[in-house]
């Protein structure tokens, strides 16, 4: 699996060239218009993560995402919100492609003690990647990126807060997307917590190589590393998104270990190895036990 992509990479594959853009102490964002970053004949988007969030409109066309371990079509008009640690790959579809992105990096909410990006229910593992939306609120939101582009070249001493407000207010529109009974709550103490263990269970990854090993296995591993008793650890992540420490690692060993089998051609004891599986034989019950197919009936589909 390929190494997380940073901006230059980014900037490099879809541009050619670095736009000339002024990071600041604030963090950074850019904002572009979808079809300007689409080269004819380039290579296809590998399949990676990435170290910046990313926020895009399709307006018009028909794309599918390898999101992780899932394949989800987006047609137009539709929000996509893009984790930075979840890997993915983009296979364009249709050819007329239209709309709008902005990537954003981490830092830039942080400051002033605003809006944590890893706190949001939309960038945690298994969120939903695509929002469809109906013609009157893709002008909504079409509106809010031209605004974004409009201030990001002018030369208002203050366009970056500006910025950062216009990019809140893509968060907040797409928490209203969200069917009623997710709807965002303001982070409490169990919240924070439970952002804690997510992010930490996703710096383990990515896995690139097959020596590379997963080494927090287990809720006690966890709790240890965030100075908290397991009981309680398990209790706020329970309380905060219905399961428990223990469906959440399983769930990302398995949504791991399908990503390693499809992308790379390390051996099945290799891919189990580098997940913390000592054995194969007990590789392969956990990832039939989570699937219902053996590593290498998956491999072949």
């Amino acid at each position: 699996m390929s190494k997380p992509e940073g901006l230059p990479e980014f900037y490099q594959h879809h541009f050619q060239n670095t736009p000339d853009t002024r990071p600041t102490d604030l963090g950074q964002v850019n904002v572009f218009r979808l079809e300007e970053s689409l080269i004819l004949g380039s290579e296809p988007v590998q399949f990676s993560r990435r170290d910046f969030y990313k926020i895009a409109l399709l307006h018009h066309g028909h794309s599918v995402y390898h999101y992780a371990d899932q394949r989800v079509e987006a047609t137009g008009p539709a929000l996509l919100l893009f984790n930075p640690q979840i890997p993915y790959t983009r296979q364009l579809l249709s050819e007329e492609i239209t709309g709008f992105f902005c990537i954003l990096r981490k830092d830039f909410f942080q400051e002033r003690g605003m809006t944590n990006l890893t706190e949001q229910p939309f960038f945690w593992p298994g969120s939903v990647l695509v929002y469809p939306l109906t013609g009157p609120q893709a002008v909504e939101v079409s509106a809010l990126f031209e605004k974004m582009l409009t201030e990001l070249v002018s030369d208002y001493l203050f366009k970056y807060d500006l910025l950062r407000t216009y990019a809140t207010e893509l968060l907040h529109y797409t928490l209203k997307l969200r069917p009623a009974d997710s709807s965002y709550q303001p982070p409490d103490a169990k919240v924070r917590l439970t952002a804690l263990f997510l992010e930490l269970l996703e710096r383990q990854f990515p896995i690139e190589s097959p020596t590379q090993r997963f080494a927090l296995r287990s809720a006690r591993d966890f709790a240890q590393q965030l100075a908290v008793h397991p009981n309680h650890l398990n209790h706020c992540v329970r309380a905060t998104t219905g399961k428990t420490t223990t469906d959440h690692i399983a769930a990302r060993l398995s949504s791991e270990a399908k990503a390693l089998l499809r992308h790379t051609d390390w051996n099945i004891a290799e891919v189990g190895y580098s997940l913390g599986f000592d054995e194969p034989a007990h590789f392969n019950y956990f990832f039939k036990k989570q699937t219902g197919l053996a590593p290498s009936a998956f491999r072949r589909l």
